[in-house]
C-alpha cells in the first residue's frame, strides 16, 4: 500500500534531537559522542489566592508561561501546614501527594500564551485558626526556569474566610 520503511522512520527522525561531537583524534575508527541538547528555558508563574473558613481551605491558581520557550506541562505541588481531612474531591489533574499536600497538573504552557486555572476546595482534617499554604513548581516538562521567585510561594491565611493573594 505504498508504506515503507522510510516512511516509517522519517517521523521518528524528524522529533529527535541529536548534536553529536567527535571524540579522539580525527582518524579512520573515530566515535561520536551524543550530547543532549541544551534544556529550553521558561519562566514559569502561578498568582492567585488562598481562603480559609473553619476546615474549607479554597485555592484558586493561574498559571502561566512567561517564555521564552513553550511548556509542554508542568506540574504545581501544594503543602499545607495542616494534615487535609482523608476523603478528599479533586479537580481532574489533582492527585494527593501525602497527607498534608496535592500536585496538579497544569498543562501545556505556550511562551506569552494564555494562563491556566486550578481551582481547589478542599477540607483540612481540622478547623484551624490559620493555615500556611506553601506552593511551587516542581516538574517544569524539561525547560529550565532561572527566575524561581514567581512561581515558589508562602501564604498564612486566618481562618476569616477573606482571601490571601500571592
Amino acid at each position: 500500500m505504498g508504506l515503507t520503511l522510510r516512511g516509517l522512520l522519517a517521523p521518528l527522525a524528524a522529533a529527535t534531537t541529536t548534536v553529536l561531537v567527535a571524540a579522539g583524534p580525527a582518524a579512520s575508527g573515530t566515535t561520536a559522542t551524543p550530547v543532549p541538547a541544551p534544556a529550553p528555558l521558561a519562566d514559569l508563574s502561578h498568582h492567585g489566592y488562598v481562603s480559609l473558613w473553619g476546615d474549607r481551605v479554597e485555592i484558586r491558581i493561574r498559571s502561566e508561561n512567561r517564555g521564552p520557550a513553550d511548556v509542554t506541562a508542568s506540574t504545581v505541588r501544594l503543602r499545607f501546614s495542616v494534615p487535609l481531612a482523608a476523603r478528599q474531591v479533586l479537580p481532574y489533574g489533582c492527585l494527593r501527594g501525602g497527607a498534608a499536600a496535592v500536585l496538579c497538573e497544569t498543562g501545556g504552557l505556550r511562551s506569552g500564551g494564555g494562563a491556566r486555572q486550578t481551582a481547589l476546595d478542599l477540607t483540612l482534617a481540622e478547623g484551624p485558626d490559620e493555615v500556611v499554604v506553601r506552593l511551587d513548581t516542581v516538574w517544569s516538562g524539561g525547560a529550565r526556569d532561572t527566575d524561581r521567585k514567581n512561581d515558589a510561594h508562602e501564604v498564612l491565611a486566618p481562618a476569616t474566610g477573606d482571601a490571601y493573594a500571592f
